[in-house]
Order: C-alpha cells, then sequence, then structure tokens
C-alpha cells in the first residue's frame, strides 16, 4: 500500500497511533500522537516518524534504515540481524522526513553534503530508550540509520545467554576470579556487549567497586561506574583504563582492544590484582591470542594474564510459533558430521512460516559460543607462540566446543537451522 500512496495524509491515515515522548536535555517534550488533542496540533509527518520509530521497537528491531533512490522510498528494519522492508513512503517526503530526525537528534538541517552523527533519547510507554543516529549523502538522498539502543530490555542472567553447560560451568568459574583479563571476541552485532553485561550484572555486589569506559554506554546498570568515552577530546579507552586504575577498582570493562597502548594497560591492571573485561574483533577464541601477538603484546605477559577466551555469533531462533518437524537432506546433514544413527534418534525442525514471525519462520535470537579456559597447556602453546590453529587443537582436546560445533549442537536441540549453523559460522570451517 505504502508505495502506491498518493500523499503523507494517505500514509498518515493507515498508520495506528503511538504515545513516544523525546526526551531533549533532561526535558521532556510531549508528543503523544494516542492523544486526540495533540494529534490535531502536530503535523502528519511527526506522526509518520514516530510511528517509524514505536513501531521498530515493538518488532524488536535493532536498527532502522531509511534509504530513497530515483523512483522509491525505503524503510527497513533489522530484526534478528535481517533487514526487511516495512514501508515505502512518497518519495517526495523522503527530505522532509530526513529534517525531521535531524531536528530530533540535535543535527544541522541545512547540512545535506557532508555525514552527521547524533543522538536521541525517547520514552515509550515509561522504557527509557536511546537511538544513535548517522545521515550520510547518497547519490539520491541522505540515507538514516537509527540503531535502536533499549534500555528497558528484559533482566537476563548468565543461564539465558545461551551456554552450553560446560561453556557456562567455564564463564561463571572465570568471572569469580578475583584478578585476570576475559576476552569475548566476535565480529561488530554478534552480542558482545550483552555477554560482558551480564557478568558485569552478576558480579555487582555492595562490596565491589565496578568501572566500564565503553563506546557507546549501551546499557545503564545502576551499581556501575560508566564513562562515555569520546576521542575527539582525548577520553581514549587507554586514558579511562589509566585513570580507573587510580580510583580504586576491583573489576575493569574496556569496550574494545584497539591497539598496543589499550592491550598493555589492560594486561598490567590485569597483573595487577583487577579482573578486567573487554572485546576484541576475531573470527574465533583461538584467534585473539595472534590479535594480541600482532599488537606487540610479550606472550608471557599473555600467558601470565588470560584466564578465558569467549568467541560469539548471534543466530536466529526457529519461531516457537510454527515450529514443525522437518526432515533434512543427507547431505546437510552430513555436511554437518551428523552420524545417520544419531540423525534416526533425533527430529529435527524448521518454522513454516506464520503472522508471529512475519513468514520467515524465525523469532528472536540466540548466541553459538566457543569457550577457551586458558589452561596451562594452552599457556605453554602461547609462550611458545604456537600458531592459532594448534592452539585450537589443544583446547578441542581438553573439551571445548568451536563455533560450529556449539551451532549443531544447537541444532540437534531443535533451537535453530541448519542455514543459521552454515552462515553464522562459515569463518569456522
Amino acid at each position: 500500500y505504502y508505495g502506491n500512496a498518493q500523499n503523507l495524509e494517505s500514509v498518515v491515515g493507515n498508520l495506528e497511533d503511538v504515545a513516544m515522548d523525546l526526551v531533549q536535555d533532561q526535558e521532556e517534550e510531549q508528543i503523544d500522537t494516542g492523544s486526540l488533542e495533540l494529534e490535531a496540533e502536530e503535523t502528519p509527518l511527526v506522526k509518520l516518524v514516530n510511528q517509524i520509530i514505536v513501531q521498530a521497537i515493538q518488532r524488536g528491531a535493532s536498527d532502522i534504515h531509511i534509504e530513497p533512490y530515483e523512483k522509491d522510498f525505503r524503510i527497513r528494519y533489522r530484526i534478528d540481524g535481517v533487514l526487511q522492508t516495512v514501508m515505502n513512503p512518497p518519495l517526495k517526503i523522503k527530505n522532509s522526513l530526513t529534517s525531521r530526525i535531524k531536528i530530533m537528534s540535535n543535527l544541522d538541517i541545512t547540512e545535506r553534503r557532508l555525514p552527521q552523527d547524533g543522538k536521541m533519547r525517547i520514552s515509550v510507554s515509561k522504557r527509557k530508550i536511546d537511538l544513535r543516529v548517522a545521515i550520510i549523502p547518497c547519490v539520491h538522498g541522505e540515507k538514516v540509520v537509527m540503531r535502536i539502543l533499549d534500555k528497558g530490555t528484559k533482566e537476563v542472567t548468565v543461564k539465558d545467554l545461551g551456554f552450553e553447560e560446560r561453556q557456562e560451568k567455564a564463564f561463571e568459574k572465570a568471572i569469580k576470579n578475583p584478578w585476570g583479563l576475559i576476552l569475548v571476541t566476535g565480529p561488530t552485532g554478534s552480542g558482545k556487549t550483552w555477554t560482558l553485561s551480564t557478568g558485569l550484572k552478576t558480579l555487582n555486589k555492595e562490596g565491589t567497586n565496578i568501572m566500564t569506559a565503553e563506546d557507546p554506554v549501551e546499557f545503564d546498570i545502576p551499581g556501575l561506574n560508566q564513562v562515555q568515552c569520546n576521542a575527539e577530546i582525548g577520553l581514549t579507552f587507554a586514558a579511562a583504563l589509566r585513570s580507573f586504575l587510580r580510583m580504586d577498582p576491583n573489576i575493569v570493562m574496556i569496550g574494545e582492544i584497539r591497539d598496543f597502548e589499550t592491550a598493555d594497560m589492560a594486561i598490567k591492571a590485569a597483573q595487577t590484582g583487577h579482573l578486567v573485561f573487554s572485546t576484541l574483533h576475531t573470527n574465533n577464541a583461538p584467534d585473539s591470542i595472534g590479535r594480541l601477538d600482532n599488537m606487540k603484546i610479550e606472550p608471557f605477559n599473555v600467558a601470565s594474564s588470560l584466564i578465558l577466551v569467549v568467541a560469539q555469533r548471534l543466530v536466529r531462533r526457529i519461531c516457537k510459533n510454527c515450529k514443525t518437524e522437518h526432515q533434512y537432506s543427507a547431505e546437510i546433514l552430513e555436511q554437518l558430521k551428523i552420524s545417520p544413527e544419531l540423525a534416526s534418534k533425533t527430529t529435527f525442525y524448521k518454522g513454516a512460516g506464520c503472522s508471529l514471525c512475519n513468514g520467515t519462520g524465525y523469532k528472536g535470537r540466540t548466541a553459538v559460543f566457543e569457550v577457551m579456559p586458558i589452561t596451562e597447556q594452552v599457556r605453554r602453546a602461547i609462550v611458545k607462540r604456537q600458531p592459532s590453529t594448534e592452539i585450537k587443537e589443544i583446547a578441542r582436546k581438553e573439551g571445548m566446543y568451536t563455533l560450529r560445533e556449539s551451532g549443531v549442537l544447537k541444532f540437534l536441540q531443535g533451537i535453530i537451522t541448519p542455514e543459521e549453523v552454515f552462515h553464522e559460522t562459515a569463518a569456522d570451517e
């Protein structure tokens, strides 16, 4: 319907009323489109922007993409990691819609030649939600991406993360250490911050001082001293960590180790009696050792401070509402190294597609993990600078599941499909 709409009023006329407050400079500007009085005063454009944002939140989207083309204008949501087109408003409103978003995020509405970054805070049903806004000029207009940072997301525990039993035990054992370095690795959007935040919440006790340096602060956790880093003014991860060590911390979290200075300080903090959490961008857990070596961190220092590495990926869950039994081909099962004997004893599933999952067969996400404790055998391999492939084999012999193996276990449990296993663990093979 939206692609055929002749004017904005016809689009807005078919949208549900929504209630959303824009929080600006600690004051709330009421833009309640559910109120008849305010509805008469506000423009259809404001109502449309509100609806785009609120609907994305209601559907569990992580990002909103607003994309102008030569003959089309497209709104897409990233839901469970996949972009889905939800609306095609009239092309003629593209500039007005982008300007409205710029106003809400305190950006320059006259600047259409350069990229801009901003943010806004809104309140929906009394939930405080932050949106990071990025705008870049394209050939046919400005593309907008809004990242939704929902601070009202339900509480989770370590048990809710999706670890297999032995992985969960290794993680819980590691975070109970009084000192050492714990790394969580994976690409952008793999849930690293979620895992770190859950671990920190578990350790968040009255007798503990926890300091975090983040960019951005995605989850506001009461009891944690969270610092928003800003490299433009010199507040880098390394600068924050240097200051933290004068603040009597028990536990420190650094958003990401990107360079030698940050890595060196994190290692030294771990060696001087602090429990340090951080992230890296590597394909798997053993590769993190090589990454630190590339940053010129001495293997002895890595071996003496590192206590656990967790690699992870997010995978889509089979929709529980339309979950049906399914027989997968022998070829697929062979690729997953599932024997005919095991297959004959196992019931496999897929999602048929329904209104709850938008016909995709998937609803919600979980994670697959590769949890590598730094045992004596692994420490010796690190000191000897053995390649990551050899470290991986040592860890596997000691009971580590690879990302692919963790994915296969979730498939056997009827949680995910082979497509998700192949897609998210391809680099593991």
